[in-house]
């Protein structure tokens, strides 16, 4: 059977790595640069599988034209799937994910932004390259000794855990589903959301994003945290309220902040927009902050989660098409 495969939001990168791997199932992929939404569902007829990213916009509108289009299966090249009507999508289109593609990729990147962050790196480069060697303002502060707190304590969270366990931190944690074992042999307090808020030095987010956690960090939450807390996001950018969090750096109860997730970033995120206004002021607010960082949702964009995403992606169609078991299928 020839299956061809109608491929979403392509990138040169994503081009190179799936037609790497594709070598192995000889798939017929049809590349496009667009997000697939309902302006472009048509480009998905003769397809047997549509294959999309974090900016595809699969709301029911497009679910039934998908159906009529004779597509049979939704193949996520990510691990969030909030942007899929699975309620339109059950019992008529399938929908798989790659739930792991590098989670040291994730944790390293969430690292690099609490070190920089901390140690004004980002500032520090931009100085001496203008020849200012100050160091005036570039002052941080010991990570050995403090508390970070970890909002979800899934693969990503438990590999950071880890490098943070080394480095000499206290760890506290938060999960609706604990980890006992892991927590016991790592030195993980698991505590109330409400004890992590009013503990922890830093704050790094790992939990998916659902109607508990919309944004689970907003005035409420923050007003309960330390003066001058870290908060990092590499999960879901409506894990935080962003207004709430731009009043929390004005009024410098939040120190710093490391974001590679915004909550509107569809409109941004993967594309070269400098030569454009800005019309996002919240987002343009957050950029004109000298202790935040934003990056552009890449902490996942290293060499080898790239070929995992390709091959686990293409062995999710190959089971769909030999009618085996569904390991990486999204239900609901």
């Amino acid at each position: 059977m020839s299956v061809k495969i109608a491929f979403f939001d392509t990138k040169p990168y994503d081009e190179a790595s799936f037609n790497e791997v594709n070598c192995q199932f000889g798939y017929t992929i049809k590349y496009h640069k667009e997000h697939l939404n309902i302006d472009n569902v048509a480009l998905t007829k003769g397809a047997d599988v549509v294959c999309i990213f974090v900016n595809a916009v699969v709301d029911a509108t497009v679910i039934d034209e998908l159906v009529n289009n004779g597509v049979k299966l939704i193949a996520l090249r990510c691990a969030g799937f909030n942007n899929v009507d699975l309620n339109a999508a059950k019992g008529r289109i399938k929908v798989v994910r790659v739930p792991a593609y590098s989670p040291h990729a994730v944790a390293e990147h969430t690292l690099a932004l609490m070190l920089t962050l901390n140690r004004k790196i980002h500032k520090a480069y931009n100085r001496t390259r203008e020849g200012n060697f100050a160091l005036n303002g570039l002052m941080g502060f010991d990570m050995f000794g403090k508390t970070a707190g970890i909002i979800g304590t899934g693969k990503i969270a438990k590999i950071l855990i880890e490098i943070l366990r080394s480095m000499g931190l206290r760890v506290l944690a938060y999960d609706l589903y604990p980890d006992k074992a892991f927590a016991e042999k790592n030195g993980v307090e698991y505590v109330s959301l409400d004890d992590l808020y009013c503990n922890a030095d830093i704050i790094s987010l790992h939990c998916p994003l659902n109607k508990d956690t919309e944004y689970i960090i907003n005035k409420h939450s923050i007003s309960k945290m330390k003066n001058g807390v870290t908060i990092i996001n590499t999960g879901r950018g409506k894990l935080i309220n962003t207004h709430d969090l731009i009043q929390g750096l004005k009024n410098k109860k939040i120190g710093a902040a490391g974001l590679d997730v915004y909550e509107e970033e569809s409109h941004y995120f993967y594309e070269d927009r400098s030569n454009k206004v800005m019309d996002d002021d919240i987002l343009a607010r957050l950029l004109s902050f000298n202790n935040v960082i934003v990056t552009s949702h890449q902490a996942f964009f290293t060499k080898e989660a790239l070929f995992n995403i390709a091959e686990t992606t293409l062995q999710n169609i190959k089971d769909f098409v030999d009618e085996k078991p569904l390991v990486n299928e999204v239900t609901i």
